[in-house]
């Protein structure tokens, strides 16, 4: 069984992270084959903390996680092998750990480079990479630049991503619909 590298979109509580978990299951049924999910979240508040500890309790026996709030590249080229799926969850928290980070100063120079690597190195890993990411740009326009700049740069950073897989599943109301990307970088 293969898996391309994929990208799942939708808004919050959409079935996002269930529908990675599903593939994540399947490709684990396999001889030989290995998970990792690649977690962005930090725990910087009583919600946050409470809502990892559920991630992690759900999470299937056998299923590594990885903690890489700001240094996605670098933990997925560590982590990546022939047989293991990383399941990046998710894009939309790893990039407000560098634009609205609430334990320090955003860092526009740091989240470029980051960026930049990340979309080079993605072609380049021996792993299928399923990245899970919310669609926020649907909804009332925001009021404050920062949270504009926000949207705007995770749109963008879905789009460069979608480029770089074969499929992209939008999830509505906890139904996924996929397709294969057609516009690949």
């Amino acid at each position: 069984m293969t898996l391309p590298h994929q990208l799942i979109v939708g808004g919050q509580r959409s079935g996002k992270s269930r529908e990675a978990e599903r593939l994540a299951l399947a490709w684990a049924q396999r001889p030989g084959h290995a998970v990792a999910v690649v977690a962005t979240a930090q725990a910087l508040d009583d919600e946050m903390r409470t809502r990892i500890a559920r991630h992690r309790a759900e999470r299937p026996a056998g299923f590594a996680t990885l903690e890489a709030p700001r240094a996605l590249t670098q933990a997925l080229s560590e982590a990546a092998a022939p047989g293991r799926l990383l399941v990046v969850d998710c894009l939309t928290l790893w990039l407000t750990n560098w634009l609205m980070p609430m334990d320090g100063a955003p860092d526009p120079a740091g989240w470029a480079a980051e960026r930049a690597a990340l979309l080079d190195a993605l072609p380049r890993l021996p792993s299928p990479v399923v990245f899970v990411s919310n669609e926020v740009g649907w909804g009332v326009m925001p009021l404050g630049r920062e949270v504009r700049h926000y949207v705007d740069e995770l749109g963008r950073l879905n789009q460069d991503i979608a480029r770089r897989c074969e499929r992209l599943t939008l999830m509505v109301a906890g139904q996924a619909w996929t397709r294969a990307v057609e516009n690949r970088a």
